[in-house]
């Protein structure tokens, strides 16, 4: 594999090139510096303060335009300075060499102030006006500077140099754009001396996409494909030959008879690395898509989005298809199981398994292998496509989908038109879950995912989710349910944005049947719903949960609900038994209320009201318009039979 340099726009992100800020002390030779290098001159007069330097494009071999920012130290231009710092893509940080107060000033002030301001960019460490420094006193930069660069490891690389003497001027500002082009960090640690994990995950995307046949190893051919794609230009037989005899003498099993194993292209680009060669392991990945974080770029990622809040997102039949292949490709041992260690195969060439993070590390369902049954797994999807689909689709490119990355996913109808339809073609339905602390939310989301029943209550505050796949009775089907807890914290707080219930198709109201005190504040959340809903036309299903049937309902508990239920004109309350496992089909009752979005809508006493009064304006402008039309018709008549009384009297 030869080397190659990548396009500006898809080496920065950035089509106006790099942008690198000098920072120091004073009179640590800044402006000589940027003088010097943009006019290759040393300058007799340096103003205090240099605009922005832009160097020529043919000076360094990318060709990619690289300006320069002076900055200065001094109080007053503090602001500008952080303004800078906070825009940069690299930071040389300077001190000089005649000076050892300036160099400690780097470590007790300059670095971290970068860390405090979260400047998160590369850095050069350059020493200045090398000339001055008295040839008696030499200085190893390597030692100097080795107790810096283990304490602070965003520091790229260490120079000195001299403007006055045209020494190293060049390269101060070449590494700074380097280290911007091919940054090190993401790709060797450079203490263990190995690959990153990302980095390796990424190459063995790329090799699995390479290996054509699927037999392992990459052939000739498929190497000289892989060089062409990446270089532009073909490798000659003796090159490939070297290649392999390169990897086959430092690790025999990087070549066998098939050609470049993983491990041999894996080992080749670490030794790219190790050899300063990173712009060929980063041509090789941005040829595939990554940016310098190693995840696949925006541009690689064009979706369908959506246009309104109450639209979602779901998978579409050719993305599932490919899942459930996916799914039996990887249940390695055939139990109908994804366990650990064939998930985190599965998920081997992603930057990261993104199901081991909140919120979908508890939200599925977990097999008595304790891994993820087909269910689970494409219940997993689901969520994420409908939380985060940018990241779903991204990940399913990273597993292996090959089609067109928006023929992943779809864009629902909009919950409204649903509503006005009185049908939905969804399959993927979300249920908020509200009730006060006790009620048995909690239980309820952890039945749905087959966890066992606890009696012990463990408050907390934060959203959870559960998803699962719903059987549908006498249709032979499956839909996706998302049971999402609103905490009893959170409703306020959630209820304070316009569109908080856009993204829901059926909201429950859990309340501990045995307790009146819940009773009420469940009922309080439901006209809280109720009126929400009303007021911004995002209204949706509701259902009452009677939870804990198991225990003594509370004296009125009767009464009270089924008062409520029809004044609002909904459905009487479902108990249910989470300790007993009784749950009067609740999964499918709320499958069902998503099913017909028109119905079970709460009606609080202000929507009735404007109803009737709406009711009454339409009705009396219909008697107006009838009134009218009346008076128009008789009018006309009248003038008819004027026109023939004059005509007859004539």
């Amino acid at each position: 594999m030869a080397g190659g340099g990548a396009s500006a726009s898809s080496a920065t992100g950035n089509a106006a090139g790099v942008r690198i800020v000098v920072a120091g002390d004073a009179k640590t030779g800044k402006s000589s510096l940027i003088v010097t290098a943009a006019a290759e001159n040393f300058p007799t007069n340096v103003p205090p303060l240099l605009p922005p330097t832009r160097l020529p494009e043919d000076i360094y071999p990318d060709r990619i335009p690289v300006t320069i920012i002076d900055t200065s130290s001094s109080p007053q231009n503090r602001g500008r300075l952080v303004e800078e710092l906070m825009k940069a893509d690299a930071v040389v940080l300077t001190y000089a060499c005649d000076r050892p107060e300036t160099l400690d000033r780097l470590s007790t002030f300059w670095l971290p102030e970068l860390r405090r301001l979260e400047v998160k960019v590369p850095v050069i460490v350059v020493g200045c006006m090398l000339d001055k420094r008295a040839d008696q006193h030499p200085v190893s930069l390597e030692q100097v500077m080795s107790p810096i660069m283990q304490q602070f490891r965003e520091i790229e690389t260490c120079i000195e140099c001299s403007a006055l003497n045209h020494i190293q001027i060049p390269e101060v500002f070449y590494y700074a754009q380097k280290a911007v082009l091919h940054p090190t960090s993401p790709l060797f640690d450079q203490e263990q001396q190995v690959l990153k994990p990302r980095c390796v995950k990424a190459l063995k995307r790329i090799f699995i996409l390479c290996d054509h046949d699927r037999d392992g190893a990459l052939s000739d051919a498929e190497l000289n494909d892989f060089q062409v794609k990446c270089f532009n230009a073909p490798l000659q037989p003796s090159e490939i030959v070297g290649v392999k005899r390169v990897v086959q003498e430092k690790l025999r099993e990087g070549v066998n008879d098939r050609g470049l194993t993983l491990t041999g292209f894996l080992f080749l680009h670490a030794l790219f690395i190790e050899k300063g060669r990173l712009e060929t392991t980063w041509t090789v990945l941005r040829k595939f898509g990554y940016n310098n974080k190693i995840r696949l770029r925006d541009d690689q990622l064009s979706l369908p989005m959506k246009s309104y809040p109450d639209q979602s997102v779901e998978l579409t039949n050719e993305a599932m298809e490919f899942l459930r292949g996916i799914f039996f490709t990887y249940d390695v041992d055939c139990d109908g199981t994804l366990r650990t260690n064939e998930l985190e195969d599965l998920f081997s060439t992603a930057p990261e398994n993104p199901w081991n993070e909140p919120p979908y590390d508890c939200a599925a369902e977990k097999t008595a292998l304790g891994g993820l049954s087909l269910d689970g797994f494409l219940s997993l999807w689901a969520l994420m496509t409908l939380l985060d689909p940018i990241r779903s689709v991204e990940n399913l490119i990273y597993i292996g989908y090959g089609g067109d990355s928006s023929s992943a996913i779809r864009v629902t109808r909009r919950r409204r038109l649903d509503r006005k339809k009185q049908q939905t073609d969804r399959t993927v339905y979300q249920c908020f879950v509200f009730g006060p602390k006790e009620a048995g939310k909690s239980a309820l989301l952890n039945s749905f995912i087959g966890r066992p029943f606890v009696e012990e209550y463990v408050p907390d505050t934060d959203e959870h989710y559960a998803v699962n796949a719903v059987d549908q009775p006498g249709q032979g089907t499956k839909k996706t349910l998302v049971l999402r807890e609103i905490p009893e914290e959170g409703v306020k707080k959630l209820l304070s944005r316009k569109d908080a219930l856009a993204e829901c198709d059926v909201a429950i109201f859990v309340h501990d049947s045995s307790c009146e005190p819940s009773w009420q504040k469940a009922t309080e959340m439901l006209l809280d719903v109720a009126s929400h809903g009303e007021a911004t036309g995002y209204e949706v299903p509701c259902l009452i949960v009677a939870a804990k049937d198991d225990l003594d309902p509370y004296l009125t508990e009767i009464q009270d609900s089924t008062r409520v239920s029809q004044d609002m004109g909904i459905e009487a309350p479902i108990p249910i038994s989470t300790k007993l496992g009784d749950f009067s089909n609740i999964f499918q009752r709320i499958i069902s209320a998503a099913e017909h979005p028109h119905l079970s809508i709460p009606e609080t006493a202000a929507g009735k009201s404007r109803k009737q009064y709406h009711r009454f304006v339409n009705r009396s402008l219909m008697f107006v318009s009838v009134g009218a039309a009346v008076a128009i018709v008789g009018l006309a008549a009248y003038r008819v039979y004027a026109a023939r009384k004059n005509a007859s009297s004539s």
